[in-house]
């Protein structure tokens, strides 16, 4: 059976990314995909390993029915790029710039922007972390928004 992982990347890896994760995780296993789809969320930076999502990320999320408690940061470190067949729906360019960095040459198509497979015209997904709850919410729309086209793509993948 075919299997695709997709690992979701921010700067933290407390508040984008793992909202990105969990809105992926529960939705595709509402779609019966969690068998075929492996989902993780890392970190371009080492601030925040081992730590819990932003307690407004969770709060946000709660509210949607999605749960960020079990999911702790990480750093991306060079075998995810060997793991993972999509990395990494990057939130930002300086994500994808991190990435670029520290990716080697074969993997890197596999580094994309989340809000390309979004029907708005958003190009990047907002960064909450000093704003107000709103930005966390504004997160969780835009993730929301991806989800079917990523879905779509991936979806593709698994049968060709």
């Amino acid at each position: 059976m075919n299997k695709i992982a997709v690992c979701f990347v921010c700067l933290g890896n407390i508040c984008r990314s793992p909202s990105a994760e969990a809105v992926f995780r529960d939705r595709g296993e509402a779609a019966k995909l969690a068998d075929r789809i492996v989902v993780d969320s890392a970190g371009t930076s080492d601030w925040h390993i081992g730590h819990a999502p932003d307690e407004r990320a969770q709060r946000a999320a709660k509210k949607r029915g999605y749960d960020l408690s079990r999911l702790r940061g990480r750093q991306v470190d060079e075998a995810d790029f060997e793991c993972f067949d999509l990395l990494l729906a990057a939130m930002d360019d300086a994500n994808v710039a991190a990435l670029a960095a520290l990716c080697p040459p074969e993997h890197r198509d596999k580094i994309r922007l989340l809000m390309e497979f979004a029907t708005s015209d958003d190009t990047r997904v907002v960064d909450p972390y000093f704003g107000g709850d709103e930005g966390f919410e504004k997160v969780l729309d835009q993730c929301e928004d991806a989800y079917d086209g990523l879905l779509k793509v991936l979806r593709a993948q698994l049968v060709a």
